[in-house]
C-alpha cells in the first residue's frame, strides 16, 4: 500500500491512497462469502453459487461495496498510522477507482488536530491572596457548628419565629387553577431558610399550630416554569407542627459535644487550622487558574467545529449525569426550563471552545517541554485509582489495559507535570484579601 497527503487547509488534510491488487482481490473473496450467502439462481443451493456465476450473472461490480466496506477502513487507518495524522472527526472518502484486477485508489480528506501557536507561558505574572484568619472567620465556623448542631422542640402553644421548623401542608393555585406540583402534606420547611419561593416564609411569622392560612406570593421571573413565571399565587397552608430551635451555648461543652476536644479554645486552633489549610489551598488553586488562563489567551490556534462538537457532546452527557443526581432527566429539564438540546448546546459553547483550547494548548507545552509520564508515575496513580476504588492495582491496571485506556491516565499524568511547571516559572504576588462585601458590590 502507498499513501501521501497534502494540507488543504489549515486544520484539514487530504490522503491519497493505493492499495495493491492482490489485497484488493483478497477483499472481493471475502465480498463473495458474505454476499452468496444471500443469492439464489436456479440449478444451485442458497449460498452455493460459485464465485465466477456470480459474476457473470450479476457484474463483478456486485462485490465492490462490500469489498469496499472490508477495505477503505483498514487502509484508511494504516495510511494515517504510516504519515503520523491525528484526525478528529470521521473523513470524507471518495473512492477514484476499484476494478478487480487493478490497484484500489481512494482519496481520504479530514479534519485533524490543530497545532497551536504558543505565546508567553513562563514567567506569568498571578496574584494570591495572602493567608490571614480571623478572629471572627473563627467565630462565623462556631456559629455555623452550632446551628448545626441545634435542637429543635416541638411546642403546643405559641407563634412561629423566624429560625422556627414548621410541618405544613399546603396547597397552591394560579388564575384559580391548581397549581400543578404545587401541593405537599407534611412538608417541613424553615422560616428565614429562603428555600421556598420568595416572600412565602415570611407570612408564615405570627402562625400557630392547627392554623390555616392564605399566603400571597409572586413567582421570580428568572423561575425556570416559564408559564408561571412573574405571576401570582395563593396557597392554602396548613400549620400542623411548630418546633423552636434551641441553640447550643458556645462553650468548652459544645467542644465536647461536636468534636473529640475537651475545651473550646482547642476547638477554636483547630477550626483556625483548618480554615488556614483551606485558605492555602484556595490559594493554589487560584495561582493554578491564572496561569493556565494565561497561558491558553497568549497562544492561538484555529479549532476545527467537530473537536467542539464533541466537547459539546461530552458536556451535555456530564449535564445529563449531574441531573441525574438530582432524580432528573435531560427531557424533564427541557419542559422545566422550556428549552431543547440545541438551545443548551448553545450556552455551552463558549465553554466548550475554551476547554478544548486549553486543552490543545497544555499538550502543545507538553511537547514543547519533552514532557511525559514514566513508568513509575503511572504505576502510582493507578494505585491512587485502585486505592480510591478500594480495589486491588494490578485489576485496574488490568482493566485499564483491557479498555485502552492507560494512555489517558498518561496524559493526565504530563498534564499536570505541565501545570506544574508554569506555576513553578510564575512571579507570583500576594494580595490583601478582599472582604467579600466589596467583591459583591465589584
Amino acid at each position: 500500500m502507498e499513501s501521501t497527503w497534502e494540507r488543504i487547509d489549515e486544520n484539514k488534510v487530504k490522503l491519497t491512497i493505493e492499495v495493491d491488487e492482490d489485497r484488493v482481490e483478497d477483499s472481493l473473496d471475502k465480498a463473495y462469502k458474505k454476499v452468496v450467502k444471500k443469492v439464489e439462481l436456479p440449478g444451485f443451493r442458497k449460498g452455493k453459487v460459485p464465485r465466477k456465476i456470480l459474476e457473470n450473472r450479476f457484474g463483478p461490480e456486485v462485490l465492490y461495496e462490500d469489498a469496499l466496506e472490508i477495505l477503505v477502513p483498514e487502509a484508511y487507518q494504516e495510511a494515517i498510522e504510516e504519515n503520523e495524522i491525528e484526525p478528529v472527526a470521521q473523513p470524507e472518502i471518495d473512492v477514484e477507482q476499484m476494478e478487480k484486477g487493478e490497484v484500489l485508489k481512494f482519496t481520504a480528506t479530514v479534519d485533524v488536530k490543530p497545532e497551536p501557536k504558543l505565546g508567553e507561558y513562563k514567567g506569568l505574572e498571578v496574584e494570591k491572596e495572602k493567608i490571614e484568619i480571623s478572629e471572627q472567620q473563627v467565630e462565623d465556623e462556631l456559629k455555623r457548628l452550632q446551628e448545626q448542631h441545634a435542637e429543635y422542640e416541638q411546642i403546643e402553644d405559641g407563634e412561629a419565629e423566624n429560625g422556627d421548623r414548621l410541618v405544613i401542608d399546603f396547597k397552591g393555585y394560579v388564575d384559580g387553577e391548581p397549581l400543578e406540583g404545587g401541593e405537599a402534606e407534611n412538608h417541613n420547611i424553615e422560616i428565614g431558610s429562603d428555600q421556598f419561593i420568595p416572600g412565602f416564609e415570611e407570612q408564615l411569622i405570627g402562625t400557630k399550630p392547627g392554623e390555616e392560612k392564605e399566603v400571597n406570593v409572586t413567582f421570580p421571573e428568572e423561575y425556570p416554569q416559564e408559564q408561571i413565571s412573574g405571576k401570582d399565587a395563593v396557597f392554602n397552608v396548613k400549620v400542623k407542627e411548630i418546633k423552636k430551635k434551641n441553640l447550643l451555648s458556645i462553650d468548652d461543652e459544645l467542644a465536647k459535644d461536636v468534636s473529640d476536644f475537651e475545651s473550646l479554645d482547642e476547638l477554636k486552633q483547630d477550626i483556625s487550622n483548618r480554615l488556614e489549610q483551606e485558605a492555602k489551598e484556595k490559594g493554589e488553586q487560584q495561582v493554578e487558574e491564572q496561569v493556565v488562563s494565561k497561558a491558553v489567551e497568549n497562544a492561538e490556534v484555529n479549532i476545527p467545529e467537530p473537536m467542539i462538537d464533541q466537547e459539546l457532546d461530552t458536556m451535555l452527557k456530564e449535564f445529563e449525569q449531574n441531573l441525574s443526581y438530582q432524580g432528573l432527566d435531560l427531557n424533564t429539564y427541557y419542559k422545566m426550563a422550556n428549552t431543547d438540546e440545541d438551545s443548551l448546546k448553545e450556552q455551552f459553547k463558549d465553554s466548550a471552545k475554551n476547554r478544548v483550547k486549553r486543552n490543545l494548548v497544555l499538550e502543545a507545552i507538553r511537547d514543547e517541554e519533552g514532557i511525559t509520564a514514566s513508568e513509575e508515575e503511572v504505576e502510582e496513580e493507578i494505585k491512587k485509582i485502585a486505592e480510591s476504588a478500594n480495589q486491588d492495582p494490578e485489576q485496574i491496571k488490568e482493566f485499564l489495559e483491557l479498555q485502552g485506556k492507560v494512555s489517558q491516565v498518561e496524559d493526565q499524568i504530563a498534564t499536570k507535570k505541565a501545570v506544574d511547571l508554569l506555576i513553578d516559572n510564575a512571579v507570583v504576588t500576594e494580595v490583601e484579601k478582599q472582604d467579600t462585601e466589596e467583591n459583591e458590590a465589584e
